[in-house]
């Protein structure tokens, strides 16, 4: 969302947005962030006074947490070839103890039987330099219930195609995601919540992406050519063998269904731009 429109958004969405949206956007300002993870900024001015929207910086990503529906309303984090190596998937899936109290705090079990998958938005195969990086991504605030079809089919491959930018390449990404809405379709049907409404299952999944051409340029390699790429998926099964690129929009489309400002620390002259165009690489 342009920052000219930011407070035109508020107003609109007084009535007509999610209250879990509202809130979100109108939280007590965050206080400045060093994390490299929100280089490109805090897309809900995520902070510590409001558990709708609550910021956790760790070390290998950064999120906003929404207690209420059990899931992070976005998570950041930067890929680069430094966070890549031979450390194996530690599966040790926990609940998060860093959360405040008030907030409740999922575990694994939460997601047993539900027929949704436990859906990194920072994955895995995304913090393979040490172990600790990769147990992190196990932590259940970087999980939301995905649909098996959709997390193992398009959300998986954009993944790949994501690190094969970084191996291959040389680009280090920036990347946003996270889920909108209520009601997706799991192996077991349609739901709008599981674990007796303590978790919401998003009716969408959403990610956007900076490629910078090499590392270390942070927001000073952000120009009006900048690669970005962009996807809002539907949380369902039935889409496994589909493309991830039949899904792309713009960043403006997503910040327009969420209300989040997701690079708002790039000029807007150039985020103006970027964030208008629909990737077609």
């Amino acid at each position: 969302m342009k920052k000219a429109k930011f407070s035109t958004f508020l107003i609109s969405c007084a009535s007509a947005c999610p209250l879990a949206v509202l809130l979100a956007t109108i939280s007590t300002p965050a206080p400045a962030q060093n994390s490299v993870h929100l280089t490109m900024g805090n897309p809900s001015n995520a902070g510590t006074s409001s558990l709708s929207n609550y910021l956790l910086v760790k070390p290998q990503y950064a999120t906003s947490h929404h207690c209420n529906r059990g899931i992070p309303n976005w998570v950041s984090w930067q890929l680069n070839s430094s966070w890549l190596g031979s450390a194996p998937r530690q599966d040790d899936f926990r609940a998060d103890t860093t959360l405040p109290s008030g907030c409740y705090r999922v575990s694994s079990s939460d997601y047993t039987g539900s027929g949704f998958d436990r859906g990194h938005m920072t994955p895995s195969a995304d913090r393979t330099n040490t172990i600790a990086n990769n147990s992190a991504t196990f932590l259940m605030t970087n999980i939301v219930p995905q649909a098996p079809d959709n997390n193992q089919g398009p959300w998986a491959a954009l993944e790949n195609y994501s690190r094969d930018l970084v191996v291959y390449e040389g680009k280090e990404l920036y990347i946003i995601s996270g889920g909108y809405g209520s009601g997706g379709t799991g192996s077991n049907g349609g739901a709008s919540t599981i674990s007796s409404g303590r978790v919401t299952v998003p009716d969408r999944v959403w990610k956007a992406i900076i490629v910078l051409d090499r590392p270390g340029l942070g927001i000073s390699g952000v120009t009006v050519s900048t690669r970005v790429i962009a996807v809002d998926m539907p949380n369902d099964q039935g889409i496994r063998n589909n493309d991830w690129r039949w899904y792309r929009v713009s960043v403006d489309t997503i910040e327009a269904r969420t209300g989040y400002n997701l690079f708002s620390n790039v000029s807007d002259i150039i985020e103006n731009t970027i964030e208008a165009r629909v990737d077609n690489q």
